[in-house]
């Protein structure tokens, strides 16, 4: 099967986040083999670029011969081009290739604010390569430049888009991360094909480790247009990238951290990891006869994913944990959003101590509690009766507010939290734990410690 052939033309950063290195890993993960074409050397870290080394013309063309003659090209991206000699090198070889989908990352300056292309290259980049660009991707900054315009709302990134459309790029796509009020309104991009503008909005997520993102999103975008899929898909799914790469970025250096590339493989693994715990801790639990810890409503047992934000990244048992005369079954497999009631525990807990990813509620009565205590857990509770009105009538939210309660007034999390029900609802404990093992072994080990009481 023949590989889809993406092309890096960029500089190199020494620091691994941005420019040529971040392009190669993003075009990896995303299925694509990657090739380059260096047009400078960088020395550079998380704080900042502390020298360019330019890469000759003539070298650069020989390096794009190299590739092009020999292995091909089914896209293209642009990166760093630091003078007006490279960029008509460029250009000369885009023209000769016939490479048509070519993204250009119109780069002028590293995110600690050194120049990375001379002002008068600025002109070629606009004469030279824009009329060749099948996208072109700048941030606010650079659109102001390309536009002269100032861009304040998305109404100008729209009007800047039009101007720049009208300088021969086919399709142009503002990133709008640098927007004033991106934090309230989200990340907001915006895509022109010269007919129809097309929004794309993504959570803003409020972080300095953003390093290399606008080579990451390129890149991106570059190797799902070699791939087939069209503009608007390419885009959005370069988009859904990024912002899962800028979510799980690295936190290392001193300055602005990189992005995480492996953000998409690691998650699918970690999303595997959790079903499996939960797998396999069911598995111990289904093997005894602990159906007497089982409450009326049932039981069900979560597992959080390690950055966990909502109830769709806690994976649990949908139609619950159920008692079947001594022992217990889950009626079906583990699945990520299927317990809003266990998820709000976990993630309140996460909040406290981001290793608590599991809890499990069982039944409570005075025996299991004498039980918990019996084997040295640490227990806590709250009163249900205490719970504000606001909360209370409001949907899924007394657990969250009960398990806050107990935490906020703690330095670690307890084994235990547990309510004495109030009318209507149920008393129970809830157990937890960093995974569903030690979960499900606390739940065992309660089980076996009653039997030893009576």
């Amino acid at each position: 099967m023949q590989p889809i052939r993406v092309l890096t033309i960029a500089g190199s950063d020494s620091g691994g986040g941005a420019g040529i290195q971040a392009d190669i890993k993003t075009i990896t993960v995303l299925g694509g083999f990657g090739m380059s074409v260096i047009t400078a050397l960088t020395a550079q870290n998380t704080l900042g670029v502390q020298g360019i080394y330019e890469i000759a013309p003539e070298f650069i063309a020989r390096q794009f011969d190299a590739v092009a003659q020999d292995i091909g090209i089914d896209a293209a991206k642009t990166g760093m081009l630091a003078n007006t000699k490279i960029i008509r090198t460029i250009a000369e070889k885009i023209r000769q290739y016939h490479i048509e989908k070519l993204v250009v990352d119109p780069v002028m300056a590293a995110k600690g604010g050194a120049a990375l292309i001379a002002d008068d290259a600025q002109g070629a980049l606009i004469r030279e390569l824009l009329p060749l660009a099948f996208v072109i991707t700048p941030n606010i900054p650079e659109a102001e430049v390309l536009s002269s315009i100032v861009i304040n709302s998305i109404e100008d990134m729209k009007k800047a888009a039009q101007i720049i459309h009208r300088q021969g790029v086919k399709h142009v796509v503002i990133k709008g991360g640098h927007l004033v009020g991106s934090r309230k309104l989200g990340a907001v991009d915006i895509l022109y094909d010269g007919d129809q503008f097309h929004e794309f909005t993504a959570e803003w997520i409020p972080t300095r480790d953003t390093h290399g993102t606008g080579c990451t999103f390129s890149a991106a975008l570059a190797t799902m247009l070699a791939s087939g899929k069209d503009v608007t898909d390419a885009v959005q799914g370069a988009k859904v990238y990024i912002t899962q790469a800028i979510r799980h970025a690295w936190r290392i250096g001193g300055g602005q951290g990189p992005t995480n590339h492996l953000a998409p493989l690691s998650c699918k693994l970690e999303r595997y990891e959790c079903l499996q715990g939960l797998r396999d801790a069911l598995r111990v639990l289904t093997e005894e006869k602990c159906g007497g810890l089982i409450p009326e409503v049932q039981s069900n047992l979560g597992y959080a994913l390690p950055v966990a934000v909502s109830g769709q990244d806690v994976a649990a048992f949908p139609g619950r944990i159920i008692r079947i005369g001594e022992g217990c079954r889950a009626i079906c497999g583990p699945a990520f959003g299927a317990s809003s009631h266990i998820a709000r525990i976990i993630l309140t807990a996460m909040k406290h101590d981001p290793a608590y990813r599991s809890a499990m509620n069982i039944r409570f009565s005075e025996e299991v509690l004498k039980a918990c205590e019996a084997l040295g857990y640490t227990c806590d509770s709250f009163d249900r009766s205490a719970e504000p009105v606001d909360i209370k009538t409001r949907e899924g939210s007394t657990l969250e507010w009960g398990t806050e309660a107990v935490l906020v007034k703690r330095e670690t999390i307890p084994d235990i939290i547990y309510d004495r029900g109030e009318v209507g609802k149920e008393p129970m404990i809830r157990v937890l734990g960093k995974s569903p093992l030690e979960v499900i072994n606390k739940v065992l080990a309660i089980g076996q410690q009653i039997k030893g009481l009576r």
